[in-house]
């Protein structure tokens, strides 16, 4: 493997996905009282239940970067199983400083690394990292393939629904007057990464709305283009799948034969959301 591929848990590639595409993981961390767990996704680290059950508890949740010596090794290995370049795609500089540990990992590894900062989360990450590996399985030199991913996150656009911006006040991703507002309103606010960054977008009066407009506006993301669609919750399996459901239709055409993906949200995402936050990443393919 000439050019190898590394990411972060907060990508949400699967296991299978990750194994089948020679992507390496490293997992960040979540506590959940005075107890840490790998967002890993192994029989060990924490599972997006005892996540929402946590959160529900008002139980104190916080999360980590992985250190810059748990990426380290993680390059080393790969220099040492036949790498001669690395590839490392991360989540939104912005939103955390797993890219910082990243780069300071990089300094030290013993081959070349290229480093993108994709300025998103969740599965916006996560098509970024696959486009760099469809471009690594089609001969692509590091830059080529790193690029790719560049290209991928910035036409992506990535919007979800929060029951309360609570939790994202007090993860410090969110301004506490903000948060407050939304609440005084009673406002279901839909949320937008923008520039990196998670912002306010638009704000309704219920749930259902909330939802039906954020079916409208991963509709007007894709604009016939040629797209993958992604939809994630966490604690809100029916709510999802519904949205899921409608978009398959109405955007049939731009996503060919391929599926809306359809799953639970990582651990680290989830404790800065809160249950019940659904989402969806329009990803533009060219």
């Amino acid at each position: 493997m000439p050019v190898a591929l590394v990411t972060d848990s907060t990508a949400t590639l699967s296991a299978e996905t990750a194994a089948e595409r020679a992507i390496t993981v490293v997992p960040l961390q979540v506590v959940i009282g005075a107890t840490s767990y790998d967002e890993s996704g192994g029989e060990h680290s924490v599972t997006p239940r005892m996540l929402a059950e946590a959160l529900r508890a008002w139980t104190p949740v916080s999360t980590s970067r992985p250190n810059p010596e748990a990426i380290l090794e993680t390059y080393e290995k790969l220099a040492a199983d036949g790498a001669d370049s690395i590839v490392s795609v991360h989540i939104s500089a912005e939103l955390s400083g797993t890219f910082e540990s990243a780069q300071l990992a990089a300094r030290r590894s013993p081959v070349p690394v290229t480093l993108v900062d994709s300025r998103q989360v969740g599965m916006g990450t996560g098509f970024a990292v696959l486009a760099a590996a469809d471009a690594i399985a089609g001969g692509a030199d590091a830059p080529s393939a790193a690029a790719a991913a560049r290209t991928r996150a910035a036409g992506t656009t990535s919007l979800f629904y929060v029951d309360t911006l609570e939790h994202l006040r007090r993860g410090g991703r969110m301004g506490a007057a903000a948060a407050l507002l939304g609440s005084a309103l009673a406002v279901k606010p839909i949320l937008k990464v923008e520039d990196g960054r998670i912002g306010p977008f638009e704000k309704v009066r219920t749930s259902a709305k909330a939802l039906s407009r954020l079916e409208e506006l991963a509709v007007e993301a894709a604009a016939g283009a040629d797209v993958d669609v992604a939809v994630a919750h966490l604690a809100s399996p029916d709510r999802a799948a519904d949205l899921a459901s409608r978009l398959s239709g109405r955007l049939e055409r731009a996503l060919g034969h391929r599926e809306v993906s359809l799953g639970e949200i990582g651990a680290v995402l989830g404790a800065h959301v809160g249950p019940g936050m659904v989402a969806v990443a329009v990803s533009r393919r060219s």
